[in-house]
C-alpha cells in the first residue's frame, strides 16, 4: 500500500503547486477586472483546498496503515490472529479515508472545469476584455480540436531531430500546426519525466477560448449534393 500511495501523494502535491501557480497568474492578470471573474478565482482557490485535503487523506492512510517492523526489545510480537484482527479493524478506516481522497480529487476536477468554463463565459460576454488570440487556419484549428477531444502525447527523439505528436485516438497531429499552438500557449506540454517517455499535451483556457470563438462555419454541400437539392426543388415546383 505504501508503494501505491507514495506516487499518488507526490502527484497530488505537484498538481497543487501547478494550481497555485495558475491562481497566482490569474490573480495578477487583467482578468480580475472582467465582470464575474471573482467567481472563477474563488472556484480555483477551492481546487487548491480540495487538493490539499486529498493529499492529507492519503498521508493519513500512510500513517494509519500498519507497517510490519520490529517493536521495542522485550515487546510481545503479534501472532497471526492478533495481526489479522488489527488489519481488519484498520482496513475499514482506510477505505473511508481513501474514499474521501477520491471525493476531494473529483471536487478538484469539477472545480477546474467550472473555472475554465467561467473564464470562457466571462470573456465571451465581455469581448472588450478578450486577450489577443491568434487566428488559426483550418489545419491548426483541427489539431487543437483533436487535443481537446482526447488529449495528446508529444515525443522528441534523443538526438532531438525528430518530433511526433499523437492524439488520444492514435492519429498523428502535424508537427508544424502543433508548434504554433504551443508557441501561442493554446496547448500545455507537460514537463518530461524521463528521456524516453512522452509528454502529455492538454488544451489551455486560451485554447478552449479559441475553439469556442473561432469555430469554423459548416462546410457547404458538395457539388453532387447541390445538384440533387436543385433537382428536388425543381421537381417540387413542377408539381
Amino acid at each position: 500500500m505504501l508503494k501505491q500511495l507514495v506516487p499518488a501523494i507526490a502527484q497530488v502535491h505537484e498538481l497543487t503547486g501547478r494550481t497555485l501557480r495558475q491562481l497566482t497568474v490569474l490573480d495578477g492578470s487583467q482578468y480580475t477586472v472582467v465582470p464575474g471573474s471573482r467567481t472563477s478565482l474563488k472556484t480555483l482557490s477551492t481546487v487548491v483546498e480540495a487538493a490539499c485535503l486529498a493529499a492529507l487523506d492519503l498521508a493519513e492512510a500512510v500513517a494509519d496503515n500498519p507497517l510490519e517492523a520490529a517493536g521495542f526489545a522485550g515487546e510481545p510480537s503479534l501472532d497471526d490472529a492478533a495481526r489479522q484482527a488489527r488489519d481488519t479493524k484498520i482496513r475499514a478506516g482506510l477505505a473511508d479515508i481513501l474514499a474521501d481522497a477520491v471525493h476531494q480529487l473529483d471536487v478538484c476536477a469539477t472545480g477546474c472545469h467550472y473555472t475554465v468554463s467561467g473564464i470562457i463565459r466571462d470573456l465571451t460576454r465581455h469581448p472588450q476584455h478578450m486577450p489577443p488570440l491568434p487566428q488559426l487556419t483550418r489545419s491548426q484549428y483541427t489539431a487543437l480540436e483533436k487535443v481537446a477531444q482526447g488529449g495528446a502525447r508529444f515525443w522528441r527523439s534523443l538526438r532531438g531531430d525528430r518530433e511526433t505528436v499523437r492524439a488520444g485516438d492514435g492519429s498523428a497531429i502535424p508537427i508544424k500546426p502543433f508548434h504554433l499552438l504551443a508557441k501561442n500557449q493554446l496547448v500545455h506540454v507537460q514537463e518530461r519525466d524521463s528521456a524516453l517517455g512522452g509528454q502529455d499535451v492538454t488544451v489551455t483556457a486560451a485554447g478552449l477560448l479559441v475553439l469556442d470563438t473561432q469555430r469554423p462555419s459548416r462546410t457547404p454541400p458538395s457539388a453532387p449534393a447541390r445538384r440533387a437539392a436543385s433537382a428536388a426543388s425543381t421537381a417540387g415546383r413542377r408539381r
